[in-house]
């Protein structure tokens, strides 16, 4: 399968759910900054990395192409350890996220759709590079 093809078939719906992603993170993201940047900086500053995040990743995977593969590649990486970091952290030192983020709690707040869409992803790409 080329490259090309990564938003094609199954790589459709992948695209389709960082497409979601990237509009729900953004929508929070931008809600969260305006709202009341002060009561959790870290936490709206990670929410808002989260949403840049998931918009290049969507239009990495609907640009296709070996360049783009790459970048996905990279985007979805540092969103598994981002989902890891957060998740983990909030766990541990709650006091760091009075509010919630895309990532913290391992994304519970969606489902742990964020946890399990990059662990997809990659495989996803590993798979279509072959």
């Amino acid at each position: 399968m080329p490259d090309r093809e990564l938003g094609a078939g199954p790589g459709r719906l992948l695209t389709g759910g960082y497409a979601v992603f990237a509009l729900a993170a953004t929508g929070r993201a931008t809600y969260q900054v305006i709202a009341g940047f002060s009561k959790a900086p870290l936490a709206y500053t990670l929410s808002a990395l989260a949403a840049l995040i998931y918009v290049l990743a969507t239009v990495a995977l609907v640009k296709g192409g070996d360049r783009w593969r790459k970048i996905a590649t990279v985007a979805i990486s540092v969103e598994l350890v981002g989902v890891l970091v957060v998740g983990l952290v909030s766990y541990l030192v709650p006091s760091l996220f009075p509010d919630k983020t895309v990532w913290s709690h391992f994304g519970s707040g969606y489902g742990y759709v964020p946890l399990v869409l990059p662990v997809v992803g990659l495989w996803w790409l590993r798979r279509v590079s072959r």
